[in-house]
């Protein structure tokens, strides 16, 4: 494949130039123009790097379309993985809530169980248009997460795990009241269910939460898998994730625990709809304030796919950014956190995971998304 008059950006520039590809990888890359009649002319539209997803709870959505509502597994990944593709990522990290807790609405074993055999069935076939990995979302305060762990922990597809304390109390629902409104965005609670579902939850999390972060913690260090702590809110928690080895601070909700992660030489990422949002859909900390303080290293579209790529623009038109900072957080930077040193830039040698984009306006619109040099959307 031969790409003339593409608007290029690599990790340091932008400019029109002619990209190579050969055998599923970036051969050459050449500033100016070619007459090779072979060419395709992507007419000035942006070739970025296939955008790197490492934490996406889209596929949930497909899972329940609706409040009690359950959809086939098989047929909500197809649907996932054509829309993450679609949005231009190539490579992304499913991430499925282990630990079950009817009270709060996370889903049982068995359908955790489901969702892991249909990611390697489909893999195992290929499948599926981008490729995809398993990221554990660990929820710490719940009695069989562990054995759900270990009953998980040799999938093939696995590399890279959470640490996670969802209890009302705790990090994200601090504040008690805020927990409740979120709960009753589909109906509203008696306050006898409130009561009674906050105190098993506070008897759960005493009983198994510290316990069960070490469990995972350990564990993920004997098989080589990074973690990340999610949702840190105090110095502490930062402290204690530098403490364990974790590598990833995954949505601080307060600046200063974004503050302390830079300090302890913790990458931080932070969800891609808070900036295209304005902010926080939880109240917590806004990355667009972290961004223009140079506190923000890694975006997830969390759960919205095309918010990653709108997001990029956005860092460029209000936080100030380069547009080659920006598409780090995308690509470059997640590839170097997860490993992956043959993606996540526009650069000879790399894989030819590429996304051709056009602007409406100030909207990048996604034209085209490339795996291996093989177009899948």
């Amino acid at each position: 494949m031969l790409i003339r008059n593409a608007r290029i950006v690599t990790r340091e520039e932008v400019f029109t130039g002619v990209l190579r590809v050969e055998d599923g990888v970036i051969r050459d890359i050449e500033r100016g123009t070619t007459a090779a009649r072979e060419a395709e002319d992507w007419d000035g539209d942006y070739l970025l790097p296939g955008l790197i997803e490492l934490h996406t709870d889209n596929l949930e959505k497909h899972l329940a379309p609706r409040p009690g509502v359950q959809w086939n597994t098989d047929a909500a990944f197809v649907i996932h993985d054509a829309q993450v593709a679609a949005a231009g990522i190539t490579t992304v990290f499913d991430a499925l809530a282990i630990g079950s807790r009817s009270s709060v609405g996370i889903r049982g074993r068995d359908l955790q169980t489901q969702c892991a055999e249909s990611l390697l069935r489909f893999s195992t076939r290929k499948l599926l248009r981008a490729e995809h990995f398993l990221h554990l979302r660990c929820e710490i305060a719940t009695a069989d997460v562990v054995e759900v762990f270990d009953s998980l922990c040799t999938h093939p597809l696995l590399r890279l795990a959470s640490v996670m304390d969802h209890t009302p109390g705790q990090r994200q629902w601090h504040d008690r009241e805020q927990w409740r409104r979120f709960q009753e965005r589909n109906g509203k609670l008696s306050d006898e269910h409130v009561a009674t579902a906050l105190a098993e939850l506070s008897v759960e999390q005493e009983r198994y939460a510290d316990a069960h972060r070490r469990e995972i913690v350990t564990r993920c260090k004997q098989l080589g898998i990074p973690v990340a702590s999610h949702d840190d809110t105090l110095i502490e928690h930062v402290e204690q994730a530098k403490a364990e080895g974790i590598v990833l601070a995954e949505f601080p909700t307060t600046r200063i625990a974004a503050e302390a992660a830079r300090e302890h030489g913790i990458s931080t990422i932070m969800g891609a709809p808070n900036i295209v949002r304005g902010g926080s859909h939880s109240g917590n900390v806004s990355a667009l304030e972290l961004a223009r303080a140079d506190l923000l290293d890694i975006l997830s579209s969390d759960y919205v796919p095309s918010s990653l790529m709108t997001a990029v623009f956005e860092l460029v038109d209000k936080a100030g950014w380069t547009l080659p900072r920006a598409m780090a957080t995308v690509s470059a930077e997640p590839a170097r956190t997860a490993g992956l040193h043959d993606r996540g830039a526009i650069e000879t040698g790399l894989r030819a995971d590429l996304v051709r984009v056009t602007m409406l306006d100030t909207l990048p619109v996604p034209r085209a998304t490339y795996r291996n040099g093989v177009r899948i959307v």
